[in-house]
């Protein structure tokens, strides 16, 4: 489950930056805010967003090509063992470039502030609480789509109801 939210995070969060990309602030940032947008994000945990990107990805892939070469079944798998070792590292990728978009929408000096901000008693707090706080809001919201998901449904049915046609 922790897992999960961690993979849901990371999705929404790299998808948050990512399109947030195009309208950057500054898209030429300095050495010193990615240094500072790097510092935030270690203090945040955010590369336990992404840290299993690699073996993940190599896993579905071999899936992928297993789907077709189910007779290669044993090779894939020795080769995706190779393929995991030789890619290793390269989550790295996403936690540089999730430092350059963030550096690129704060100015150094707001991002020196919010280093300090998270290094606080209340930027620790906010830390340490965030993840159970996207925990029950996904459970939240799990539960308000099957709600919601039920009446849409209901709904469907009462206007091909009044359609002459019973679904």
């Amino acid at each position: 489950m922790k897992k999960t939210i961690y993979a849901l995070l990371a999705a929404g969060f790299v998808g948050l930056m990512a399109s947030s990309a195009f309208a950057q602030s500054n898209p030429n940032p300095s050495a010193a805010a990615i240094a500072s947008a790097r510092e935030i994000l270690t203090d945040k945990h955010i590369q336990e967003l992404y840290k299993e990107a690699v073996p993940s990805l190599v896993e579905r892939s071999k899936n992928t090509l297993l789907q077709s070469n189910l007779n290669y079944q044993k090779d894939l798998n020795e080769v995706a063992l190779k393929v995991a070792k030789d890619m290793a590292g390269r989550e790295k990728e996403i936690g540089d470039q999730i430092a350059k978009i963030y550096a690129s929408r704060f100015t150094e000096q707001e991002l020196k502030e919010l280093v300090a901000w998270y290094k606080s008693p209340l930027g620790k707090k906010v830390i340490e609480q965030e993840p159970q706080i996207f925990a029950a809001a996904r459970g939240f919201m799990d539960q308000w789509a099957q709600t919601f998901s039920q009446q849409v449904i209901d709904k469907f049915r009462a206007e091909m109801k009044a359609r002459g046609k019973a679904i």
